[in-house]
């Protein structure tokens, strides 16, 4: 594994050098994540969209609210057009 050091400053800032910089496609705004893994710091780019963006993007409109019976009559007619097969 490719060992290269940078230096903390007093106000706890950290400088990733230019060659890691390239390799993990690292620019302006981008975001890392810290990870400890016992006495080991990993350092790796983050996730492009978080759980949250993909929640969101795939669920725009909140579904509308059904009543129980609403709900076992979808059940039903499910079940009787694909019954299961033993």
């Amino acid at each position: 594994m490719e060992s290269i050091e940078s230096k903390v400053t007093s106000r706890g800032r950290v400088s990733i050098p230019a060659r890691i910089r390239r390799k993990l496609g690292l620019s302006t705004g981008a975001k890392i994540e810290w990870c400890r893994r016992g006495d080991e710091l990993i350092v790796r780019r983050a996730s492009k969209y978080s759980s949250l963006d993909i929640h969101q993007a795939v669920f725009t409109r909140r579904p509308a609210s059904k009543s129980v019976e609403d709900m076992d009559a979808g059940i039903r007619f499910h079940v009787k057009r694909n019954p299961a097969r033993g």
